[in-house]
């Protein structure tokens, strides 16, 4: 007995819209029929695509789903952005149909969209932009037979820059972490994707000065990406001493060391939270950021590169919503309004690299993130994506604000400003410097500390934007 056809609506009737209805047509064996297209430009209702008519606009979704006994709706706006996918998505969560998603318009402007790239949604389509677009013949030029360095290569972002920064002809790529599991799956892992590439992988702590000196002596380093750091923002509010000592001391460690053997540019991975920080790693991030002063006049170039949260990478929240779900929740959030500014993984490496390419030294580049997400939002997206309702099937709960948090992030200080690169998305920020004696001397009172309170009064010292939380 043949199977009778799944009941499909497609949002969207442009370019990508016409593209699926014709795979739909072609592909008889995939047991769909399309019922119809919506469509938010008025000049295309009740027009043909394909013989298959534009029935309405995206606020006749739930009508047309109800009337019409839609099962799957085929969301094809690849071009529109995060606002409007988040309202579609909105929209299609009212309805008892499925949804998916065809793949971004960078994805799909040199060919066609096939039939197997329509997918699931995923937490990536609600940030609803395009790749930043990096220049390869640039980035290759620069780094042609370059011999480059990566700390914290086992990481999410430093595993993501060595997976990029293989497909140019590097002289050699050194992957260095203190993990060893991380280090060998992602020594792995490349090998296996690029057989041909010459790779060290090396365990180490950016915290010993000697060790990481050897690792120069013997490779020589041309570039080197700064990823190794501690992130995770509670746990830092308890142990700051750490926090002190990995993302301070292991950082000066690095850009002494880089100094010293006349590295050619040296690029710091460092974060939004860095701004007005409220918390010890966003503050520690701040004073690797300044740390670059003192070693002005020298061969080195120091950059540092901010990001808003990465989607998907090791502590985030994503992971940790999905984990939630699978036991059948609550989903915990700390605040109803808390939001963050968000970007892939494979974005975020992209604008590093290309940061380490147009940079002259001394630069903070900034990516525009577009707008930021509210948490309670994302977790409603993800529980809908697993076939749930939220609060129903999964409840929210909101647990208050961890200490060092914020309900909104921010990209510059109060005395930054912006200024504009070549790239559309990549910016500069004008930094907002502090006297070298004054770092000095802060760095020298630092390291004679144990105790947290002491530790944090000093790094408010150096930051006068700097607001720690209260200890618990």
């Amino acid at each position: 007995m043949k199977n009778k056809k799944k009941r499909v609506l497609i949002v969207g009737a442009g370019v990508a819209g016409e593209m699926v209805v014709a795979e739909v047509l072609n592909h008889p064996e995939i047991e769909q029929e399309i019922v119809g297209l919506v469509d938010d430009d008025p000049g295309k209702l009740g027009k043909s695509v394909y013989g298959k008519i534009v029935l309405g606009s995206s606020d006749d979704i739930y009508k047309i789903c109800q009337e019409s006994k839609i099962e799957e709706i085929l969301i094809a706006i690849p071009s529109a952005n995060g606002k409007v996918v988040r309202s579609i998505i909105e929209k299609c969560k009212m309805t008892k149909a499925n949804f998916k998603i065809v793949p971004g318009i960078y994805k799909i402007i040199t060919g066609d969209v096939h039939i197997n790239q329509i997918r699931e949604v995923l937490p990536e389509d609600l940030l609803g932009r395009e790749m930043v677009r990096t220049n390869f013949e640039e980035i290759g030029s620069f780094l042609k037979n370059k011999r480059v360095l990566i700390t914290g290569g086992g990481g999410s972002i430093g595993s993501e820059l060595g997976k990029q920064l293989a497909k140019f002809k590097l002289e050699k790529l050194i992957i260095l972490d203190h993990n060893e599991n991380n280090i060998y799956f992602t020594e792995i892992e490349l090998l296996k994707n690029n057989p041909n590439l010459s790779l060290e992988a090396i365990i180490a702590d950016i915290k010993d000065y000697q060790r990481i000196e050897q690792v120069f002596q013997d490779y020589i380093p041309n570039i080197i990406f700064h990823a190794a750091a501690h992130k995770h923002v509670p746990l830092m509010e308890r142990y700051p001493e750490e926090a002190v000592k990995n993302n301070i001391f292991g950082t000066k460690n690095l850009m002494e060391i880089s100094h010293k053997y006349k590295v050619e540019k040296f690029i710091l991975i460092s974060t939004d939270k860095a701004v007005n920080p409220t918390s010890v790693m966003g503050a520690t991030k701040r004073v690797a950021e300044l740390l670059k002063q003192l070693y002005e006049g020298g061969s080195t170039k120091f950059i540092s590169v901010r990001f808003g949260n990465v989607l998907g990478s090791n502590g985030s929240v994503v992971p940790l919503f999905k984990k939630q779900i699978q036991k059948g929740g609550p989903i915990t959030i700390t605040h109803p309004e808390v939001e963050r500014y968000f970007m892939t993984i494979q974005e975020a490496v992209s604008l590093i690299i290309q940061a380490s390419a147009i940079g002259k030294g001394e630069e903070v580049f900034v990516l525009d993130m577009g707008q930021q997400i509210k948490i309670v939002n994302l977790a409603k997206v993800l529980i809908t994506l697993s076939g749930m309702i939220p609060e129903e099937d999964i409840e929210i709960k909101f647990v208050g604000l961890r200490p060092g948090e914020k309900i909104s992030e921010e990209l510059l200080t109060q005395k930054e400003s912006l200024s504009s690169t070549k790239y559309e998305k990549i910016f500069v920020a004008c930094p907002d410097n502090i006297s070298k004696e004054k770092i000095k001397e802060s760095i020298i009172n630092l390291e004679k500390l144990s105790k947290k309170e002491d530790i944090v009064k000093i790094l408010k010292d150096i930051l006068i934007n700097y607001k720690p939380s209260l200890f618990k």
